[in-house]
């Protein structure tokens, strides 16, 4: 459900464009017949946080070959990969 509001509507009565978007509507703000925004119901975050992610992150086990390929790698000369 959308229902639109002009700014001066919205100046006026707030409480009526936010009681729409608590019931799960979207008000469409308008100005000059344009619309400039939209008020839609508030979700919560989803996700991880970064330090959550480096958490899981550090959490995985590492293949030991690996961080010494890795460190071979970081220690080899610079090379031109195009020559």
């Amino acid at each position: 459900m959308s229902m639109t509001i002009s700014v001066g509507e919205l100046r006026q009565n707030p409480t009526r464009a936010l009681d729409e978007v608590s019931d799960g509507a979207t008000v469409v703000v308008m100005r000059h017949n344009r619309p400039i925004a939209d008020l839609v119901p508030h979700r919560p975050a989803s996700g991880v946080s970064g330090a959550e992610a480096m958490a899981r992150v550090r959490a995985i086990a590492i293949d030991e070959g690996w961080l010494d390929e890795l460190r071979a790698a970081r220690e080899a000369p610079e090379r031109d990969p195009w020559a």
